[in-house]
């Protein structure tokens, strides 16, 4: 069970990133990578957003949907437990961690309307089976999305200041470094 876990960490985290092997989440990826602390927040934002969404979402999946053959409005009960569970995190932030709320409280409504939280959600229903396992997928999924995160500010960070040719300023180099990070994740897949 722990060495099945393990492997699902492993696998959705570094191998199936979210971002570099289903290309979810480019957007926010790009608008929010420009400092290692906002991503860093960001991230942290996402994994919890993820995690409660899979946890949740795949318990109403696993004990509502599939019984009683509603599994056609998934992806429309999804969407609303995923809003919801934002909406709380926020309030609850707002309420009981003013400072941290202050700090990545403009970043809830590009989670809401993150597709990475609803990718990851899908994606557990369709190759995980049980709660737990929906649960460390949703957040190997997020904790994958929150190290491209913040490497990618890292990298951002340093070459700032470095002479790029005219035509590969902007999005041309975020996207040859994304591909470029996508090529060594998949060195990661030798591990399986």
């Amino acid at each position: 069970m722990i060495k099945e876990l393990l492997m699902i960490l492993l696998t959705s985290a570094m191998i199936n990133n979210i971002v570099l092997s289903y290309f979810l989440g480019l957007c926010p990826l790009m608008g929010t990578s420009k400092k290692i602390g906002t991503a860093a927040g960001m991230g942290m934002a996402v994994i919890i957003a993820v995690t409660l969404a899979s946890a949740i979402n795949g318990a109403i999946y696993e004990f509502i949907l599939l019984p009683y053959k509603l599994a056609f409005l998934q992806t429309v009960i999804f969407i609303f437990v995923i809003i919801a569970i934002i909406k709380l995190i926020a309030f609850i932030m707002k309420k009981l961690l003013k400072k941290s709320y202050q700090a990545i409280g403009i970043y809830f409504p590009v989670i809401i309307t993150n597709c990475v939280i609803l990718g990851a959600v899908l994606i557990n229903v369709r190759q995980t089976d049980g709660v737990l396992n929906h649960t460390v997928n949703g957040f190997a999924l997020a904790l994958g999305f929150a190290l491209v995160l913040v490497i990618l500010a890292g990298i951002r960070e340093r070459i700032a200041y470095n002479d790029i040719p005219e035509s590969f300023k902007g999005l041309p180099i975020l996207l040859l470094i994304i591909g470029l990070m996508s090529m060594a994740f998949f060195g990661f897949s030798v591990l399986l």
